[in-house]
């Protein structure tokens, strides 16, 4: 479990976190989302001591991560894939940390095949590709077998199959009872991956839900609608919050209702709906609302 409390971080007079404070649950996986200079990355630098708070604290299993006595057996955390020896090999990367830890060889080895790094365990990482690295941090993280998981963009340089393979490994690792706290900028993926949402906007924290609380919020929800007699179902489901446009199709989206309304409605008055689907908006929209003020850096062209 991760505790985030009261979190603030100043670098001389700039505010990078402020006041922030939510709980990452073991169980779950918690998406971490935020625009570029939110506070993310010091939030997450916070959790494992590479920053020191100006105030608050950022606790892992109910202590700070420098009081942990075996931190790689409780945290894994994946911040900065190219952080490593250039001139080491895969396996002579892992095996120095386990060293350290007095993690097993035969550990090592479980977790190179665990992230598909059997091909270029004896390969030099300043030669990997960027998904290579990315793979080589996520099996550093999960060396020690940590309850709790911390990956910054871990999907980042990914191919697709790598992409999906990230998805499956956060949510068996959520399955299993251990803490998942991951960000990501591919909303799509996310949207797969997480069950809880924390998104930050110029240092603070502006929504802790849990995913489709987040999404039912955006202002695109709405409900799809096919009927013969379109003339007969308008006023049975109009009022002063209620919009309607027509689609090219000759459908209506319907927004203010939703569906078992409007199919209650329809079924009272005998009018035939040859169609009836509510439309989510997508976690992009939602975020994208969400955030639309928080935006520290935007071209003009999205003003």
């Amino acid at each position: 479990m991760i505790q985030i409390q009261n979190l603030t971080k100043r670098y001389g007079v700039k505010t990078a976190v402020d006041d922030v404070s939510f709980v990452v649950q073991p169980g779950v996986v918690t998406g971490f989302l935020g625009p570029n200079g939110a506070g993310k990355s010091t939030t997450m630098r916070s959790i494992v001591g590479l920053d020191r708070p100006t105030s608050g604290r950022a606790l892992v299993n109910g202590q700070p991560y420098r009081a942990l006595r075996d931190p790689l057996h409780q945290v894994g955390a994946l911040l900065d894939a190219k952080a490593v020896h250039k001139g080491r090999t895969a396996y002579e990367h892992l095996h120095a940390l386990a060293v350290t830890h007095r993690i097993s060889k035969r550990r090592v080895g479980e977790v190179i095949a665990m992230t598909g790094l059997e091909q270029v365990a004896k390969k030099r990482v300043g030669g990997f590709s960027l998904g290579m690295g990315q793979r080589l941090g996520i099996a550093a993280a999960l060396l020690g077998d940590p309850q709790t998981l911390i990956l910054d963009e871990p999907v980042n340089g990914l191919d697709p199959e790598g992409v999906a393979w990230v998805r499956r490994l956060a949510r068996s690792l959520a399955l299993e009872g251990r803490a998942v706290f991951i960000s990501s900028h591919l909303m799509s993926e996310m949207a797969l991956t997480a069950d809880h949402i924390v998104v930050m906007g110029r240092g603070r924290v502006l929504a802790d839900t849990d995913l489709s609380d987040l999404v039912s919020t955006a202002a695109d929800s709405s409900v799809l609608v096919r009927t013969p007699r379109p003339d007969a179902l308008l006023p049975l489901i109009g009022g002063p919050d209620v919009t309607v446009s027509y689609e090219r199709d000759g459908s209506l989206r319907v927004r203010g209702r939703d569906a078992d309304e409007i199919g209650d409605a329809a079924a009272a008055a005998g009018v035939p709906l040859h169609q009836l689907a509510t439309t989510q908006a997508s976690l992009e929209q939602a975020y994208l609302e969400l955030t639309h003020d928080a935006v520290e850096y935007r071209s003009e062209s999205e003003r």
